[in-house]
């Protein structure tokens, strides 16, 4: 195999200022992850909606992001991820100005999964970019913020999101991405270089189409078990379907000349076992966003804007934790770094077991900061390992493989915590309704929100003591959820300390010169 071109001067000159215009267009897709789930009651209140079909308005975006992610890795590859990058906030920027001009549930729907193409041809894109304008001494530092940025726009997004219905409409929070993509557009224009692989073969339809449909039929059972139930006929055959796609996918690309993804990726415990890594790690914080968002508002009575406020914790940790990874990963080494971020993301997380209704907002916010903070020396070197083991040339797949995995683990996390906490909240409030009238009952018993609701028809003494219940009962379920998360990081560690390998001393014998696969433009 030939090596890579040197990078161009130029390029290497302001590689950090790219870095900074790529962080910019990454910012827009973590908001857009959690910003508009502080706007959805406002959303039903305007649409006068179902619960049900608002979900859809969050859950377009995530299936077409994540469906897409492997494709649009693989177009910048081949066509350039410059080109692919521009297209996607263009696309992003553009679907968000016209939300704000929706007039039913359904046209907000087909924009947000707009939305989310859009942000299948950026995330992967931006990661790709990094990989080929730095050297290889100084990747593991970039991708690090690049991580962190990544992951920032989560812990903003409630803050952001309860800020703009505060003073506005619910509008704002689709106004807020335009702005943010047209400048990323602009510097990007400049500052940007074209990258692609010089020699990327034939395109692979079919396996094109196989990762996408295994992919949407992956994320959108997990996405609808909570609801539809695990055992339903149709989540049973959604995880067949793709079990049987992935498997055909699989096959194919196995026998094909020029294959999409090359699955020997896997045999490199570099790539499969920090891909668990990041996978288990963003289940962990999706979940415990969406059950902390809940909690902070049902369980404490908070505003949107004050339950935000309190969730900034999660800024300050990710950034701090993320930005030190690299230094950290240098002296202790990778595995020892992403090992011990999954134990202190699962001791983070079991202390929920001992919250109450009445826990103190300080301590909810040491919590946040920890979980974040741990989070960020597990995503930042993980990321890093990932791209390490694929080819600059593929650098494209690759961020999208590593992307695929912060979905379907954030997906899984929010399913799968969401369920459990569903089920520990159902079976505590079984005595506490047993004599309100059965319509009654049933709704407060399938959530801390019906409940509230239900309380308000309620005389004040019976009002009381639902809502009190229902807090109860709900933070004793987090604290189940939080276990789960916790047990999952908890069997990782080892895995990741045993299998992962420590590459420090064959990077420090030998330091490349600045490589990259620096296209001339089209």
């Amino acid at each position: 195999m030939t090596s890579a071109p040197a990078i161009d001067p130029k390029i290497y000159a302001r590689r950090w200022k790219t870095l900074i215009v790529l962080s910019i267009s990454l910012v827009i897709i973590g908001l857009d992850n959690t910003v508009l789930n502080v706007a959805l009651p406002t959303l039903q209140r305007h649409f006068n909606t179902s619960g049900a079909t608002l979900q859809w308005i969050v859950d377009a975006y995530i299936l077409a992001f994540a469906g897409l992610l492997l494709l649009m890795g693989t177009l910048g590859d081949h066509f350039g991820r410059k080109r692919v990058l521009q297209g996607g906030l263009v696309l992003f920027g553009g679907a968000s100005a016209l939300a704000t001009l929706a007039h039913s549930t359904g046209q907000l729907i087909g924009l947000r999964a707009l939305m989310g193409v859009g942000a299948a041809m950026i995330m992967p894109a931006t990661l790709s970019t990094v990989s080929n304008i730095f050297p290889r001494q100084e990747r593991g530092k970039a991708i690090a913020i690049w991580s962190a940025t990544a992951s920032v726009g989560i812990g903003l997004g409630p803050f952001i999101g309860g800020l703009l219905l505060h003073y506005f409409s619910w509008a704002s929070v689709f106004w807020l991405n335009v702005p943010i993509a047209a400048s990323a557009l602009a510097a990007g224009s400049v500052l940007v270089p074209e990258t692609r692989d010089r020699k990327p073969g034939r395109l692979d339809p079919l396996g094109a189409l196989l990762s996408v449909g295994a992919l949407v039929a992956l994320v959108y059972a997990i996405i609808e078990a909570p609801n539809k139930g695990w055992t339903s006929t149709s989540i049973v055959g959604s995880f067949a379907a793709a079990a049987a796609l992935g498997a055909v996918f699989a096959w194919w690309e196995t026998h094909n000349r020029e294959p999409l993804f090359e699955l020997s990726f896997f045999r490199n415990p570099a790539f499969s076992v920090a891909s668990l890594g990041i996978t288990l790690a963003y289940f962990g914080l999706m979940g415990a966003v969406f059950a902390f968002t809940q909690y902070l508002q049902f369980a404490r009575g908070f505003s949107s804007l004050t339950a935000g406020a309190i969730m900034l914790p999660l800024v300050v940790g990710l950034a701090a934790g993320g930005g030190n990874s690299d230094r950290l990963a240098q002296k202790l080494g990778t595995p020892r770094v992403i090992a011990g971020g999954l134990a202190g993301l699962a001791v983070v997380l079991t202390t929920a077991l001992a919250w109450t209704p009445r826990t103190s907002v300080w301590l909810i916010g040491f919590t946040l900061a920890g979980l974040a903070f741990f989070m960020g020396n597990v995503m930042a070197p993980a990321t890093a390992s990932v791209m390490s083991a694929v080819p600059e040339a593929k650098a494209g797949v690759g961020s999208a493989m590593n992307d695929v995995n912060r979905e379907v683990g954030g997906a899984l996390g929010v399913a799968i915590i969401g369920s459990i906490m569903n089920s520990v909240y159902h079976g505590r409030m079984t005595g506490a309704v047993a004599k309100l009238p059965a319509n009654l009952s049933h709704a407060a018993r399938d959530s801390i929100g019906s409940a509230h609701a239900v309380a308000q028809h309620l005389p004040a003494q019976a009002a009381h003591h639902l809502d009190s219940a229902a807090a109860n009962a709900f933070t004793h379920a987090l604290g189940i959820g939080f276990l789960a998360a916790a047990i999952a990081a908890a069997v990782a560690a080892p895995i990741v300390s045993r299998y992962l390998r420590d590459r420090r001393p064959a990077t420090r014998a030998h330091t490349p010169a600045p490589a990259a696969e620096a296209a001339a433009p089209a």
